[in-house]
């Protein structure tokens, strides 16, 4: 083992596994246990329970138990190593490893946080003592941090100068270059990478500072506002939230994390009576934090402008809903202001905005709705079709249906139309159809029926023909993928820019369906669509065959004569379309 026995029992008896567990369950005492819902399967009615006396637990829904190491293994992710160090910096038990590969990296690790601790201290006793830290510390209190804040959160003075650190901390220089403290420069000298800012240390969720975070003062000539320490070994920026480690325990309590932008933005909610916000590190939330954050709870709501990012930010918050079974919703700031500023000015508004926080679809409809016109029959068109597209993201029909409902009856257009329209996939009624080339790409049948001749050619390719797409960026992808043999890769090099768009979309878009039936779909719309095009002074053989093509689509719902009929269909659309090209 890599960590002795008696530093192993140490830990057995000093931590309490009540506490252990009471950090991601909502225990309540009933009798000599503590029960609450287990954090390992859904339940409804509390079957996990907890033994202080004997450090032990037991679900009796799904047979899970253990001891505060094993608890921690499976809601941390990691080895029993892993669980012990955990578990050992919590309760402030310095361990004793023995000469082991991993204990060696390990060990490598630990004097890699403690120099990182070293240096939050060092700046941290800057900003609280040094003369030349004054105006960082009359810029905090201006943005309502006071000393007492400050000391809370750890916050530091990066002094004004080229090597104050390197050369006044007393830690060894190597280990201030590898947690990204200290670089080298052109005259071959340690040089502190963080200078005249105000400092926030990023701390793990188990609160071991790994980074730390720098933002200029006010009037600086700085172009760069905010700067962090790079990523290190100890350090990755998508798996890391800032405020997480004082968060944590309120957000289980509260089955709910704010997720924010900024440094002071989590500061300005915690003191404004959110304690449950974080903030990511100067980078996109990522599905790494939201799986850090479903440790704790599955309430997830954004305190920023989470619309910015448009349609494949929304993707993915979908995906990750349905993947980690959790609810993301938007918190509609006052004024569209930052949660640092209203913690100042309208510090009331923050926890309003939190509890009245909008699902993210809900949110996005409600942008759409307010800023589109709707005074006349043609702007309440033009605005269902707008949040049609937006409603069309979201992958549950049921939940299209519903927000379709709801915008129909904001702009007073016929609820079966729009929610038809949302069930289809979002599909706008013929009479309102106005869409982009982009969005019928990705969202109609013949988009679908591309990636399946990605991924299923066999199954679907022998049905398929140009003159079935009626979309130019999809036939011109189709003609590509035909000429490839199916090689997606080969298709996408020599398409132009629209055409690689919709390919590229297409080899990674997640379809489900029957391929014939697909194809049968494009078949009956393509169908229908020359049927519409009645020639003035037709001849008679042409109005037979046309004839004939209506008789045989209704075949198409018939499962013994639709492969029959799908092909003569085929067979009529190759001849009218060259038959249309001959009289051009």
């Amino acid at each position: 083992m890599a960590i002795s026995d008696d530093d192993i029992e140490r830990i057995r008896a000093t931590v309490s596994i009540v506490d252990v567990i009471g950090q991601h369950v909502q225990l309540r005492r009933q009798g000599r246990n503590w029960v609450g819902l287990c954090p390992f399967h859904g339940e409804k009615t509390p079957s996990f329970n907890v033994r202080a006396e004997t450090g032990r637990y037991k679900c009796f829904g799904c047979d899970a138990s253990g001891d505060a190491f094993t608890f921690v293994q499976a809601t941390e992710h990691v080895d029993f190593v892993g669980a012990v160090e955990i578990l050992a910096a919590a309760a402030g038990i310095q361990l004793t490893y023995t000469s082991s590969g991993q204990s060696r990296d390990r060990a490598r690790r630990s004097r890699l946080v403690e120099a990182m601790e070293s240096a939050v201290e060092w700046y941290h006793q800057r900003l609280l003592t040094a003369p030349d830290a004054r105006p960082a510390r009359d810029y905090l209190r201006s943005r309502g941090i006071s000393g007492e804040l400050a000391r809370t959160y750890r916050l530091g003075w990066a002094p004004d100068d080229w090597d104050a650190l390197s050369r006044g901390s007393g830690i060894d220089p190597e280990l201030l270059r590898e947690i990204g403290l200290v670089f080298t420069n052109r005259r071959n000298r340690a040089q502190d990478a963080l200078r005249a800012r105000v400092l926030f240390p990023i701390l793990t969720d188990n609160g071991e500072p790994v980074a730390i975070g720098g933002r200029i003062l006010p009037g600086s000539d700085d172009p760069a506002k905010y700067k962090n320490s790079p990523e290190t070994p100890i350090y990755t920026k998508s798996r890391t939230l800032y405020g997480l480690n004082w968060a944590k325990g309120d957000i289980v309590r509260n089955n709910l994390a704010v997720v924010c932008e900024g440094y002071t933005d989590v500061i300005g909610f915690h003191r404004s009576g959110v304690p449950t916000a974080v903030a990511t590190c100067g980078t996109a939330f990522t599905e790494e934090h939201v799986k850090l954050l479903k440790r704790y709870t599955n309430r997830i709501v954004l305190a920023f402008d989470a619309d910015a990012a448009g349609q494949g930010a929304a993707e993915r918050f979908y995906e990750w809903e349905r993947k980690y079974d959790i609810e993301v919703s938007v918190a509609r700031l006052r004024g569209g202001k930052d949660p640092g500023e209203l913690a100042q000015t309208d510090p009331g508004s923050l926890p309003e905005s939190v509890a009245r926080a909008m699902p993210f679809l809900g949110f996005r409809i409600e942008r759409v709705l307010s800023h589109s016109a709707a005074a006349t029959p043609e702007q309440r068109a033009r605005t269902a079709e707008r949040a049609l597209a937006v409603i069309a993201e979201h992958p549950n029909a049921n939940v299209r249906k519903i927000y379709a409902g709801e915008v129909a009856a904001r702009l007073d257009l016929p609820i079966g139309d729009l929610v038809g329209a949302a069930e289809r996939g979002g599909k706008a009624p013929i009479a309102m159809r106005t869409r982009t080339t982009s969005d019928r790409s990705r969202r109609n049948a013949e988009f679908a029926a591309l990636a399946m001749l990605i991924t299923d050619w066999d199954s679907i390719a022998p049905w398929l023909v140009a003159e079935l797409f009626a979309d130019d960026a999809n036939r011109a992808a189709f003609t590509l993928l035909v000429d490839a043999g199916g090689d997606v890769t080969t298709a996408i090099e020599g398409a132009d820019e629209q055409t690689r768009s919709v390919l590229e979309s297409a080899s990674v878009a997640d379809v489900d369906g029957d391929a014939v039936l697909e194809a049968r779909n494009l078949i009956a719309a393509a169908t229908r669509r020359e049927l519409r095009h009645v020639a003035p002074g037709a001849d008679p053989a042409r109005i037979t065959a046309d004839a004939e093509a209506r008789l045989t689509l209704e075949l198409l719902a018939d499962t013994e004569r639709a492969d029959d009929a799908a092909a003569w269909l085929l067979g009529w659309l190759i001849d009218r379309q060259q038959g249309l090209s001959g009289a051009e």
